[in-house]
């Protein structure tokens, strides 16, 4: 897309390692950020994450009527970024999604200068996180464990941060590779 003027940012990392609660807290501290809500096939109340919750059905009606910028499958699951994002990338606004590693090749193909952040935290800190979400069962929190030790992305436009520490270090490790106007304190 080349009438781009935004920065469009994708959020990629271990299940566990805080990318939403990192998102979320970057968006009250920088509100002029878009959080794009993706479209997943899994039940709506399943927690966790802002998201829009559809059927397998809806989610292919939903591509075939070209209603996602991205889209890929990770853990059984579809997922979709609206394509709003280019709305809002054209009109000059830094966006961020929650991403995955399978999703990249296609999101740098469409978007050249897409950011990648990779967020990463301890196996334990990892462990303790998806328990106590509660989201997936004791197998399921170990099979995503036993795929969060993966090498990060590689080149230019990546950029890794850790999570293993005080939520605030790592909102203010991605203000400094984002366009960001902090809201200021009166």
């Amino acid at each position: 897309m080349s009438d781009i003027k935004g920065q469009l940012v994708a959020i990629v990392g271990p299940s566990g390692v805080g990318k939403d609660t990192i998102m979320q807290t970057l968006k009250v501290q920088c509100p002029d950020i878009v959080l794009a809500k993706r479209i997943i096939t899994r039940p709506g109340d399943a927690g966790g994450e802002d998201f829009i919750g559809v059927s397998q059905e809806e989610f292919m009606q939903r591509q075939s009527d070209g209603e996602f910028a991205l889209e890929w499958t990770a853990h059984g699951l579809n997922y979709g970024v609206p394509a709003v994002i280019d709305d809002y990338l054209r009109i000059g606004r830094t966006v961020l999604f929650n991403g995955s590693r399978a999703a990249l090749p296609a999101a740098e193909e469409k978007y050249p200068d897409l950011k990648v952040v990779m967020i990463l935290a301890s196996q334990e800190t990892l462990e303790k996180r998806l328990t106590e979400r509660g989201r997936e069962s004791a197998d399921d929190v170990q099979n995503r464990l036993s795929r969060a030790n993966y090498k990060a992305p590689v080149g230019s436009n990546v950029v890794t941060i850790s999570n293993d520490g005080e939520l605030q270090v790592a909102v203010d490790q991605l203000k400094k590779v984002i366009r960001c106007k902090e809201e200021t304190v009166q």
